[in-house]
């Protein structure tokens, strides 16, 4: 049987992007099949280029985020460039920007201008706070809007909040910008048309911290910052063990706490208990159920008290660094892993998470070297090679 073709092929996106909203949502319409044009400042580029250099050379945020694109350089400030990505645009099926807030409709490049001069596009708007309220045009990075949204109040121990270690405020509406460009394809295909999507990292962190915020708005507390402990359930946190790892373990109901008492910490009448025989009782002498938990698991090594764990059909996993989760065993066994080709050579690269039986694996491209395509681009919208020159000679493309 033939296999179905990757969902996105044959669509074009254009996108004015930098650091890592943008970027991360285009990436997954290219694993998914679509022409991704990127568009590059001509001096250096999507600053996330210049974050690092850890990838061979390369920055790790960019070889991330930027895979399966195709890379032209051009100074929007210039009308000639300018009109090089109203070309562009002129022949794609969806337009990304992130651009500062208001840049983007000064060029005429916001997505209400693109989409009433082409209706069957798709123009996405990405902004810190939205294109509205008091905050519209306050800068808005990563870590300041986990703090605007209430993520760092209720990650890190009690005494100290922490911000997340990953750009969730990015990754939240990258993911947010990229569910919206696929429903309103699905849309354009009922009706012709495609229309405007208006993504706000603000919002899109927001709705990631719905239990949270019910808990604090109906509740009146909002949730204790426990580490790696649970607000709510006990035991649920990470424990040492003899050989210097850290299991954790969860126990969702009385059921579970009963089998943990008997085949692992070896204390059956705690199963009776009753400051432990329920979740509340647990949770009211937390310090105790760790204390019992952690004398347990402390007396084995890391492998035998997952081996124990498990048998009594506890909830657990280690504590992993990041090279044991670039070393993870069931990545491997699940075939995860591919190269994916870059201007110092090839890097290893994950997979996309969404992985469709039957069809052709995810297109996972190379990720583009500065302005790598610009030529091509600049002949394919029409323009002659004295043009180009002249382009490149004025700085305008590089």
């Amino acid at each position: 049987m033939d296999r179905l073709p990757l969902p996105l092929e044959g669509l074009t996106v254009v996108a004015v992007e930098q650091a890592v909203s943008a970027p991360f949502a285009t990436r997954q319409l290219a694993d998914l099949g679509a022409r991704v044009i990127k568009v590059e400042r001509v001096d250096g580029g999507d600053f996330a280029r210049g974050y690092d250099t850890a990838a061979r050379g390369l920055a790790s945020h960019f070889v991330w985020c930027n895979r399966g694109k195709e890379s032209i350089a051009l100074d929007l400030k210039d009308p000639r460039g300018l009109d090089v990505v109203r070309r562009l645009i002129a022949d794609a099926d969806v337009f990304v920007q992130n651009l500062a807030q208001g840049a983007a409709a000064r060029l005429g490049l916001d997505a209400a201008t693109l989409c009433a001069a082409h209706p069957r596009l798709v123009a996405v708007d990405i902004s810190g706070y939205g294109a509205s309220g008091p905050y519209a045009d306050k800068r808005a990075y990563d870590m300041l809007v986990q703090c605007e949204a209430g993520l760092v109040s209720v990650t890190g121990t009690p005494g100290q909040p922490v911000k997340a270690g990953i750009p969730a405020a990015d990754i939240a509406a990258a993911m947010y910008a990229f569910s919206g460009v696929l429903a309103a394809l699905v849309r354009r295909g009922t009706t012709g048309r495609g229309g405007p999507v208006e993504i706000s990292m603000l919002e899109a962190l927001a709705e990631w911290m719905g239990h949270p915020l019910h808990h604090t708005m109906h509740d009146g507390t909002p949730p204790a910052r426990t580490g790696l402990a649970h607000a709510v359930i006990a035991p649920y946190d990470a424990y040492p063990t003899a050989d210097g790892g850290r299991v954790l373990l969860s126990v969702q109901n009385d059921r579970e706490w009963r089998r943990l008492a008997e085949q692992v910490l070896g204390q059956p009448e705690l199963g009776d208990d009753p400051a432990y025989a329920t979740n509340a009782a647990r949770v009211a002498h937390r310090e105790g159920t760790d204390a019992l938990v952690a004398k347990a698991l402390g007396a084995l090594d890391a492998d035998e008290a997952m081996a124990r764990l498990e048998r009594a059909g506890i909830a657990c996993a280690r504590l992993r660094d990041l090279r044991e989760l670039a070393a993870h065993p069931q990545l491997a066994a699940r075939e995860r892993w591919r190269e994916v080709g870059t201007e110092v050579g090839t890097l290893r690269a994950l997979l996309p998470p969404i992985t469709l039986p039957g069809g052709n694996e995810a297109r996972m491209g190379d990720v583009p070297a500065l302005g790598e395509h610009t030529e091509a681009l600049l002949h394919a919208v029409g323009m002659t090679d004295d043009e180009i020159a002249a382009l490149r000679r004025d700085g305008v493309a590089a």
